[in-house]
């Protein structure tokens, strides 16, 4: 059995999902990120993450963005895409976790009725 066709280009946003507030990280991402950046773990823990809103929760460490308010500090806001993307935590490796993105929906409905084919709704 293959995989199921997926409905959305991720190289055609602007990286919404790297907005996200809280992105969440395990054990195990952790200590994926500090071997692909050869870190020990306890520093790519405190690099990398902070606490997040319950107790022992881990979230990505966020920084200003041009496009959005604030973005996960591996986004290049530039390319618009993941600096860590081999070591990228498990939720992103599975968003959004259908063959549908939500999000590259509303943005492609909006593209086309603005006749802009680079058109970022604003925050």
């Amino acid at each position: 059995m293959g995989s199921l066709p997926v409905f959305y280009n991720c190289a055609k946003c602007p990286a919404y999902c790297c907005s996200y507030p809280r992105i969440h990280t395990t054990r195990r991402d952790i200590e994926r990120l500090a071997r692909h950046f050869d870190l020990p773990f306890d520093r790519a823990r405190e690099k990398f993450t902070k606490p997040g809103e319950k107790e022992g929760q881990r979230v990505l460490r966020h920084r200003h963005d041009t496009v959005y308010d604030s973005v996960c500090r591996f986004l290049d806001q530039e390319t618009r895409a993941c600096t860590a993307y081999k070591a990228r935590p498990a939720i992103c490796r599975h968003y959004p976790g259908s063959t549908r993105c939500g999000y590259y929906d509303f943005l492609s409905f909006e593209r086309r009725v603005q006749e802009d084919p680079d058109f970022i709704p604003s925050a």
